[in-house]
């Protein structure tokens, strides 16, 4: 790495400071221009399908303006949020995948300056992103696949049974940090500490909370970076086939500076864990909420395949992605501004009656499932897809023919983000065959 740490940026403002403490209301209840979906609890209070309806239906390109963020429009309908994701040359992510600070203000002193693959544009993202996608291309992936597998029983077969336990401690998080730890070759007496990075990066602080404060997080990235900074220097003597490895000795990665390296950690980080261990979980609860379509998958394994698309589809695990427009344009007879930021909502665009008929409702046997938005599309489509979807179906493989039913206790705790749409505490029993 090229230079020493500098501390200059903040990646985003706290989504928190949108939330002014009172009761949630109807979205019906607001008038339409107060609508404002960054609000982490509409999420962590699983009210934010009713918005977007209403968004859909009434205001599908939304604009909030705010102090911290200045102009950003909320994308709410699938073929808006398809046009906008597939052209990066008018809709940059080199600003930003997250609600950020506006373009031209100048960012908050003592903050990170974080830096991704995933926010930045050719030719740049190309090649950096190139550098790590063997470690989940088609032949690796055959190649962990017993792995997987056997990791996966050696959990399942671990489960306490007629007792009432964390699935996503117990399964979810501990399945995808143990996948984690393998891709970094990191090690795995450690591993949850990948899940805590992972859960401070878009954490909201608050008392009691993962973090209480800014600071908190710029600790917990430091530490990441510090163990990490380890890991390069070993793989530097001894490489392996690893994404460490990868990055290290990647001639468009090897001279990357300190935070383009965190950023990088991160980004592979979140993008292995939570999106994976959240559609996990969200398979269980979705097929609890839903039990003829559990009645059909037990009756039916086949469709294992189909019902992970459809899961990943209606539980869509990062709830949006964000571009920033770089000319003046329109979207939707809307007139935006060069430098607005827009937020590709993937959650309501997975949820449009005009693409997924029912779309509230899960459907296993759904035709077009695979057209979900939760991969996005076009060069920053998810380069790990392939692999989730690889831990899903052993998931269920696994699970059908040790269990009657993963039976759910009570509802979840939802994760405290607007972006990542994920589960901190799913209770369940489970009655063994």
């Amino acid at each position: 790495m090229s230079e020493s740490i500098q501390s200059t940026q903040d990646m985003t403002p706290n989504p928190g400071s949108y939330d002014d403490g009172s009761e949630l209301k109807s979205a019906y209840e607001l008038p339409l221009d107060s609508l404002n979906p960054i609000n982490p609890r509409l999420w962590s209070e699983h009210k934010w399908g009713e918005c977007f309806e209403r968004l859909r239906n009434e205001d599908p390109v939304h604009l909030n303006e705010t102090e911290l963020a200045g102009r950003f429009w909320s994308l709410s309908k699938y073929e808006d949020i398809k046009a906008v994701d597939s052209d990066w040359q008018n809709f940059s992510s080199a600003h930003g995948i997250t609600l950020g600070f506006p373009v031209e203000q100048e960012l908050p002193e003592g903050a990170l300056d974080i830096t991704t693959f995933i926010a930045q544009d050719p030719p740049d993202h190309d090649v950096q992103r190139r550098t790590v996608t063997g470690v989940v291309a088609p032949p690796n992936l055959a190649l962990l696949e017993p792995l997987i597998r056997e990791r996966t029983c050696k959990v399942l077969d671990s489960l306490p049974e007629k007792e009432t336990f964390d699935w996503v401690d117990t399964v979810s998080i501990e399945l995808t940090t143990l996948m984690l730890a393998t891709l970094f070759d990191f090690p795995l007496e450690d591993r949850r500490k990948l899940t805590f990075w992972s859960d401070i990066t878009f954490a909201v602080p608050e008392p009691g909370g993962l973090i209480e404060s800014e600071e908190e997080r710029r600790e917990g990235f430091l530490d990441c970076l510090n163990y990490f900074s380890g890991l390069w220097q070993e793989r530097l003597k001894k490489p392996g086939n690893d994404l460490v490895s990868m990055l290290a000795h990647g001639e468009d990665t090897k001279d990357m500076a300190p935070m383009h390296y965190l950023g990088n950690l991160l980004l592979l980080i979140v993008g292995g864990n939570d999106t994976t261990r959240n559609s996990m979980s969200g398979s269980v609860y979705a097929l609890n909420k839903f039990p003829e379509q559990y009645d059909k998958l037990i009756a039916s394994p086949e469709l294992i395949p189909r019902m992970v698309s459809e899961v990943i589809r209606w539980q869509t695990p990062l709830a949006y992605m964000r571009r920033t427009a770089n000319e003046d344009c329109e979207i939707g007879g809307k007139q935006i501004k060069k430098n607005d930021q827009i937020l590709m909502w993937y959650a309501s665009g997975n949820r449009d009656e005009d693409v997924f008929e029912h779309a509230n409702e899960l459907d296993i046997e759904r035709p077009n499932s695979r057209q979900h938005l939760s991969f996005g599309f076009g060069i920053h489509r998810c380069m790990g897809n392939r692999l989730a979807e690889l831990q899903l179906r052993i998931l269920w493989e696994e699970i059908l023919p040790r269990f009657e039913r993963i039976v759910l206790q009570d509802e979840p705790t939802r994760t405290n983000s607007s972006f990542v749409n994920g589960y901190t505490n799913l209770p369940v029993k489970v009655i063994r065959k």
